[in-house]
C-alpha cells in the first residue's frame, strides 16, 4: 500500500510577520503567523513549517515567543527552523512547542551537529533543509573528483507562451518548466547548457561550492531524518516545483524528502507527487493569498489518485 502523501503549508517569518518572496528576495507581507497557523490546522494541513528566514543571516536565535504562540493554536506536527546553531537552541525550540527542528546554515558550517541532534532528540526530530540553485559555472570542474552532478537541459529549449502554457520541444533529461518570465530567455535555455545544483546558505545569500545531491547523501549518513528541499530557482514563481532537482535528490537518498519552491496551483502538487518520489509537498503562496484552501487541494489530489489524508 502506498504511503500517504503530506501537504505542508509554510510560514516564512520576518520581524513577526509571515512574508513571501520570489527567488528568496522581493518579499511582501502575507499575514499574522498565529492566525495563518490556526487556519491551516483547521483546514486539514498534515504538518506546518515555521522558518525564521532572517535569523541566521542576522546572527540571532529563532523567535521562541512566536513559536510558542503558534504551537498553542495547532494540533498538527510543527517544524521550526532558522537560527538554530547548537543543541541548546534546538532544545529551546522543542520545549516551546515544536515537534521537529530544521537546520540549514548550521548543518553546512558544522555537519557534526546533525548527529548530535539525532543522538539527543531522535532522528524523527531532525530535518535538514537544503536551499539549492543552478550554477552554470562548469568549465573549471575537476571531473576526476566526481563531486559535482552535472545536468543538461538538452538539445532544444522550453519556452513560455503568452498564456503561460509551457511549450515543450525538449528531449531533456529532466523535464523542467521555466523559472520566471525574466529568466525565460535564450540564455537560460541555451542549447546544451550545463549546470549543477549548488547548496546556498544564509537565506540563499551565500554560495558554498557544495553539490546538493552529494550533500543530501552526506546528511542522510550523518543522521538526518528528513530533507526539506527548496529550489531557489522556482521559489515564489508559482510555475511549479523543480522536478529535475527533486527527482535527483529523491533518487539519491532513502529518507523522506519534502518538495518546496514554485507551487502555484494544485496541479503542481499532483505533478511532483506523480513524477517524483517525494513524501510531502510544501507550499506558501497558494495558501497565504486564499487562492486555494488546504482541504480543496487535498480533495483535488485524492480525486486524481494520490493517497492523501482527508
Amino acid at each position: 500500500m502506498p504511503l500517504t502523501k503530506r501537504i505542508i503549508p509554510c510560514l516564512d517569518v520576518d520581524n513577526g510577520r509571515v512574508v513571501k518572496g520570489v527567488h528568496f528576495a522581493k518579499v511582501k507581507d502575507a499575514g499574522d503567523p498565529v492566525a495563518l497557523a490556526r487556519k491551516y490546522s483547521d483546514e486539514g494541513a498534515d504538518e506546518l513549517v515555521f522558518l525564521d528566514i532572517t535569523a541566521s543571516q542576522e546572527g540571532r536565535n529563532t523567535m521562541k515567543n512566536m513559536v510558542r504562540r503558534v504551537a498553542r493554536v495547532i494540533d498538527i506536527p510543527f517544524t521550526v527552523g532558522g537560527g538554530i546553531k547548537k543543541l541548546d537552541d534546538a532544545r529551546a525550540i522543542l520545549l516551546n512547542g515544536a515537534d521537529k527542528v530544521s537546520i540549514n546554515t548550521a548543518a553546512v558550517k558544522n555537519p557534526e551537529l546533525i548527529g548530535e541532534l539525532m543522538s539527543i532528540f531522535g532522528k524523527q526530530c531532525v530535518v535538514v533543509a537544503i536551499d539549492a540553485k543552478r550554477n552554470y559555472e562548469c568549465d573549471n570542474i575537476d571531473n576526476d573528483k566526481n563531486d559535482k552532478n552535472i545536468f543538461s537541459l538538452g538539445r532544444k529549449r522550453d519556452y513560455m507562451d503568452k498564456d503561460k502554457s509551457i511549450k515543450n520541444e525538449n528531449n531533456i533529461k529532466y523535464n523542467q518548466t521555466p523559472m520566471s518570465s525574466e529568466n525565460n530567455s535564450e540564455e537560460f535555455y541555451e542549447q546544451g547548457k550545463k549546470f549543477w545544483f549548488e547548496v546556498k546558505i544564509y537565506g540563499g545569500k551565500e554560495g558554498t561550492g557544495i553539490d546538493a545531491i552529494q550533500w543530501a547523501k552526506k546528511i542522510e549518513s550523518l543522521g538526518a531524518g528528513e530533507i526539506l528541499l527548496t529550489s531557489i530557482d522556482t521559489d515564489g514563481t508559482e510555475y511549479g516545483y523543480d522536478l529535475g532537482l527533486t527527482k535527483a535528490i529523491c533518487r539519491a537518498v532513502r529518507i523522506p524528502v519534502i518538495a518546496s519552491g514554485g507551487c502555484g496551483e494544485p496541479k503542481h502538487m499532483l505533478d511532483v507527487f506523480k513524477r517524483t518520489d517525494v513524501d510531502a509537498a510544501l507550499a506558501a503562496s497558494i495558501f497565504h493569498y486564499d487562492k486555494f484552501s488546504v482541504n480543496k487541494v487535498k480533495k483535488y489530489l485524492k480525486d486524481n489518485g494520490i493517497q492523501i489524508r482527508i
